[in-house]
């Protein structure tokens, strides 16, 4: 029986889509399926949860166990097949204190998931459970794929990549999404046979090519209808609108983000360009406060085994994962992997996210060569903070947190070198009193 061990379960509608999704594949079906997590409450709730999804769409085939608490990790990732993780260390109040020190010091920040100062530390609090999870991984379940979908993905994967001995891919939907966002921001209906080329990093990954179902090019209609539109009205998607007419090309992952991964939009000196490009300062802080008040709204109808459905697969791609290197019938995905030669202008031991193919022998990146040099530029000046925190995360010297704030695009164009490092080390020690500490 295969078994499927998921880190960080009390996130329990990605635990219900992500192993939703496994119940309704044929060849994992009857498996094990192992919800761990260190809140008891969260962790029962999803246990009641994918009880209830395994009763109505699985006829019960799963056998769904709970484990509670790091003494117990070993246990529920022992014999592990599989393990997704999806851990979030600290929390909202971890959250907070990535954005309100920054506030102080006049940063400001959208997501602060991925990249900038939040970024930054979001990465030096995880990893360091990370480093914990790999070792209990290698010493019980050595053969299992670990499927990370915790952010700041090209930190977290670059660094379990390089210094673990984990097989290990990044995963995130943006890269399933980006196209049909496209038109849908474009007010278009997408046709059928559309087809994409896509890479780059994590966040920040390019639509390099966009094809009808005949082959044609079709950038020239994309590229006219966006400026239009821009100059227009004001939309959720301005920020990547914006870098199609001046890089040439779309990107993944939305413009809330990526407006903090760079210096052009979220400026002190030019606060017209927030409103002028929609940006939504703070946009996580509300999101995740809402996330916590919509929980509380739909954990009565879970609790109950009211509106439990999933009838259809979702667009995640661990369940594919799983399929394909179980039935030997590959499949493509877009994966973050080091780059080993396959983006010819970005360095080697960055994060990049690249076509990869699936199959029973595992996960294989392929050849891309090289971006337009515009865009290897812009990945590079998210590669080199990126790699940086996590040499701070491996070394825990405080200078290279230091050094990673310097070179972060957005951070370094609205700080002083003084500012950012009594900023830093602000950060450090609200984090460590937190319980949720970095550098260690």
């Amino acid at each position: 029986m295969i078994k499927i061990t998921f880190v960080g379960a009390g996130s329990t509608a990605f635990v219900k889509n992500v192993i939703g999704d496994v119940m309704l594949t044929p060849a994992l079906r009857e498996c094990e399926v192992a919800l761990y997590d260190i809140d008891e409450e969260r962790l029962g709730e999803s246990k009641i949860l994918i009880d209830a999804l395994n009763e109505k769409i699985n006829e019960g085939r799963a056998v769904v166990k709970a484990y509670l608490g790091v003494e117990n990790r070993k246990d529920a990732l022992r014999g592990a097949d599989f393990i997704v993780n999806a851990i979030a260390v600290g929390g909202y109040a971890s959250t907070k204190i990535d954005f309100e020190i920054p506030k102080k010091y006049g940063l400001h920040q959208t997501i602060a998931d991925t990249l900038g100062i939040g970024g930054i530390f979001r990465a030096l609090r995880t990893i360091p459970v990370l480093r914990e999870i790999a070792e209990d991984v290698e010493e019980v379940c050595p053969d299992a794929w670990f499927l990370n979908y915790t952010n700041p993905m090209a930190m977290i994967s670059g660094y379990l990549q390089r210094y673990t001995g984990m097989k290990t891919v990044g995963l995130c939907h943006s890269w399933q999404d980006c196209i049909s966002w496209l038109y849908k921001n474009m007010h278009m209906e997408m046709p059928e046979g559309v087809t994409s080329k896509i890479a780059g990093i994590n966040h920040m990954a390019w639509v390099l090519e966009v094809r009808d179902k005949d082959g044609n090019d079709l950038y020239p209609m994309i590229k006219k209808k966006t400026a239009e539109i821009n100059a227009s009205e004001i939309h959720g998607d301005m920020v990547r609108f914006e870098y199609i007419r001046r890089l040439g090309y779309y990107c993944t992952e939305s413009s809330h983000h990526n407006s903090e991964y760079n210096p052009f939009f979220i400026k002190p000196n030019y606060p017209e360009l927030i409103e002028k490009y929609n940006i939504l300062i703070d946009h996580y802080l509300q999101t995740s406060l809402d996330q916590i008040e919509n929980w509380k709204k739909q954990k009565e109808d879970i609790l109950s085994g009211r509106n439990i459905e999933h009838a259809v697969r979702s667009k995640e791609y661990a369940s594919r994962i799983m399929e394909a290197m179980v039935t030997n019938v590959p499949y493509s995905i877009g994966g973050n992997v080091i780059n080993r030669g396959y983006i010819t202008n970005i360095v080697n031991d960055a994060c990049v996210e690249v076509p990869c193919l699936v199959d029973r022998n595992g996960i294989h990146p392929t050849y891309v060569g090289a971006l337009p040099p515009q865009l290897a530029a812009m990945n590079m000046t998210n590669v080199n903070p990126q790699m940086v925190t996590i040499e701070a995360a491996v070394t825990k010297k405080r200078e290279h947190v230091y050094h990673a704030a310097m070179v972060d695009p957005h951070t370094a164009a609205v700080l002083s070198i003084d500012d950012i490092v009594a900023m830093c080390d602000e950060m450090i020690d609200a984090h460590n009193a937190s319980g949720h500490p970095v550098l260690v």
